[in-house]
C-alpha cells in the first residue's frame, strides 16, 4: 500500500522541488506521472525541466505523444498512465484519491504555502484521503530544509 507525501512549498519554486523529487523517484527506478489541472502550466513544467540545470538531464515527456510508455517521466491531465508509473506527483491542485494513493508506491501532493487555494485544496485532500484510511505524510521546507512534521 502507497502513501501519499503533502509538500508544503514556501521556500524553493515548484519546478526545483519536482526536480528533486523527480530525480529522486528515478533513483528509486520508479517511473513517474505528473498529474496537472493546466496544459499551459504543465508547458511551463516541462520547459522549466528541459532547461534546469545545464549540467543534468531529467528524460520526461508530455502525455498525447507517440511514445509515451516509453516516458520515464509522463506529464499530463488526468489519467496519464500509459508508461506504467509507481510514483504519481500531483501539481496545480489537481486531485487524487484514496484508491490511486494504495495503487501507487508514493504519491506525491505538491502545493504552494503562499497561496490560500492551494492550501486550502491540500488541507481538503489530506482530510479525504485519511478519512478513507490511506497513509499520509506532511513536509514542510519552512525552516529551510524539508522536515516531517506529521503523519497519519
Amino acid at each position: 500500500m502507497g502513501a501519499a507525501m503533502f509538500y508544503h512549498l514556501t521556500q524553493r519554486p515548484l519546478v526545483d522541488t519536482l526536480r528533486m523529487l523527480l530525480e529522486k523517484s528515478l533513483a528509486n527506478g520508479w517511473r513517474v506521472a505528473v498529474r496537472g489541472t493546466d496544459t499551459a502550466a504543465l508547458e511551463q513544467l516541462d520547459e522549466a525541466l528541459w532547461l534546469r540545470p545545464e549540467d543534468g538531464f531529467l528524460p520526461h515527456g508530455m502525455a498525447g505523444g507517440p511514445h509515451d510508455a516509453q516516458q520515464p517521466v509522463l506529464m499530463g491531465t488526468g489519467d496519464i498512465s500509459a508508461n506504467g508509473a509507481q510514483c504519481l506527483m500531483v501539481v496545480h491542485a489537481a486531485d487524487v484519491s484514496a484508491p490511486e494513493v494504495a495503487a501507487f508506491e508514493r504519491v506525491c501532493i505538491l502545493f504552494d504555502g503562499h497561496d490560500e487555494a492551494a492550501l486550502g485544496h491540500a488541507r481538503s485532500q489530506w482530510k479525504t484521503l485519511t478519512g478513507a484510511g490511506a497513509s499520509a505524510q506532511y513536509w514542510s521546507e519552512e525552516s529551510g530544509r524539508w522536515e516531517k512534521k506529521a503523519q497519519s
